[in-house]
């Protein structure tokens, strides 16, 4: 009989050791990035409860129907209202318009780049789009009030320097790369096969851009005009700087107007005592906008769970 290999002590040794440090790096590894998505619940949770705590102060002296309801917003002066409707009306319109101008032109910029650019100004006009996104705020903010603002006045002239629609014109154009980015994305990852069976039935490109890719693409789309609402509504520079800060009941945008955003730069910026109700509504008016952004962003999830494409 022969004998059995025998396997040296040392080699089995070694090979454990490597296989225990190979594990204990894996385990720092998956700490490390549990970690790091921890950090960002931690920071959501830390942020609502900030807002919820600070926001039962003020509701302590401020009853809730006439937050909601009241049709004047004057915290600061001494016949003191608290009409958050006011800042919503400024809101809802400098968003308005400026979705009126970035969905269509981000939409037909998306579709442009995604079925009928040529590769070179593809890769080309995709960077210079992305950074159009990366402009400071403060810089649309000024080109609005000194540029954009003396245009409009020409052909109304009774427009005031400050006015929710030049506002709202240039934070359309701040959104629009959010909204083409995130489209032609979503148009991109759509199969060849699908354009192809398209072109095979004698589809235009055309018609196959609008009727077999756009669809296809609903849930990425539809994720992007999601985005580009949130923007919209948390955008503050433009706004403080173009619209004047004046709370106005109104959904004219051609009138001067106030939004949540703007609102608590102003407060915050002033010199009013800590835990005054007047420092108090930053956080009633922070709070009302974070569950504005949750109801965008639960809208958006239901979409792409509604259109989630399967190929």
């Amino acid at each position: 009989m022969s004998a059995i290999p025998t396997i040296p002590s040392t080699t089995v040794s070694d090979r454990l050791r490597r296989k225990h440090s190979r594990n204990v790096r894996e385990r720092v590894i998956e700490l490390i990035l549990f970690g790091a998505a921890l950090v960002s619940v931690l920071t959501t949770a830390a942020i609502v409860y900030i807002l919820a705590k600070e926001s039962w102060v003020f509701f302590q002296h401020v009853p809730l129907s006439d937050f909601l309801f009241d049709n004047q917003w004057t915290p600061l002066f001494d016949d003191a209202h608290f009409g958050i409707m006011v800042l919503l009306s400024g809101t809802i319109t400098s968003s308005a318009v400026a979705l009126l101008i970035a969905i269509p032109l981000g939409t037909i910029i998306a579709i442009y780049l995604s079925e009928f650019a040529p590769f070179r100004v593809r890769e080309i006009a995709k960077p210079f789009l992305e950074l159009l996104g990366g402009v400071p705020t403060i810089v649309y903010g000024y080109f609005a009030l000194v540029f954009v603002t003396p245009i409009l006045q020409r052909a109304f002239p009774d427009l005031p320097g400050f006015n929710l629609l030049s506002a709202g014109l240039v934070m359309g154009v701040m959104i629009i790369p959010y909204v083409a980015s995130l489209s032609e994305d979503a148009m991109r990852a759509v199969p060849m096969s699908l354009r192809e069976g398209s072109y095979a039935m004698g589809a235009t490109r055309l018609q196959t851009a609008i009727r077999v890719v756009m669809p296809a693409a609903t849930s990425g789309i539809a994720s992007a005009y999601i985005l580009g609402i949130s923007r919209a509504v948390g955008e503050t520079m433009i706004l403080a700087v173009a619209a004047g800060m004046q709370p106005n009941l109104t959904l004219n945008p051609l009138e001067p107007g106030a939004t949540i955003t703007s609102f608590i730069v102003q407060v915050a910026l002033g010199d009013l005592p800590h835990g005054s109700i007047g420092y108090q509504t930053i956080f009633a008016a922070g709070l009302s906008l974070l569950m504005m952004t949750l109801a965008f962003n639960l809208l958006g999830y239901w979409l792409r769970k509604r259109f989630r494409e399967v190929y």
